[in-house]
């Protein structure tokens, strides 16, 4: 039973129809995201998609690259048991910053400001251990792991020795080794 000219007319003009409104709207999606990736690139808090991972990740990162770290340290925190182990290992390695650059700030010679850096400089040393552990082969937490080892006096370092710059790169390979 074949269809008239009338029915196929109908059938594809619906058809029309409704691509017409999928496009529209993937048009509108994307008109968002590029509103959404041009407020986060200013450093702006995105109008859309306020709930998402992403825009809470670059309100966090925000806040942290200018100053207010505390705040940051407190949506990193809310973020870590949410999305990817990728993200996740990003959130590590953003509190291990925190705590890092935190440590670095008040670093002195006073005995309560040294004890206060070297639990700032623990967090960061366990930040990132996290990190790793989330994403093996995030070779930025595996830097600032080495850098943070290399600055807690109190605690052996593996890799110290008759070296120049004691500590470990890259895993297990020694500094100063071909």
């Amino acid at each position: 039973m074949a269809l008239s000219a009338k029915k196929w007319t109908l059938i594809l003009g619906i058809a029309a129809i409704a691509s017409a409104g999928v496009a529209a709207s993937e048009a509108y999606r994307i008109k968002q995201i590029a509103a959404f990736n041009a407020a986060i690139g200013k450093g702006d808090p995105p109008q859309t998609d306020k709930q998402s991972y992403e825009a809470k990740f670059a309100v966090a990162y925000w806040q942290a690259k200018n100053g207010r770290l505390q705040e940051a340290t407190l949506l990193f925190s809310q973020l870590n048991d949410q999305g990817t182990d990728t993200q996740r290992s990003a959130v590590q390695f953003n509190m291990g910053n925190i705590f890092f650059l935190r440590g670095l700030a008040i670093n002195g010679t006073n005995m309560t400001v040294r004890d206060q850096t070297e639990y700032l400089l623990t967090q960061a040393k366990t930040a990132y251990q996290q990190s790793l552990r989330l994403d093996n082969h995030f070779w930025d937490a595996r830097h600032n792991l080495d850098r943070v080892l290399t600055m807690l006096p109190a605690h052996p370092t593996p890799g110290v020795g008759d070296s120049d710059s004691p500590g470990l790169i890259m895993g297990n390979i020694p500094v100063g080794l071909p």
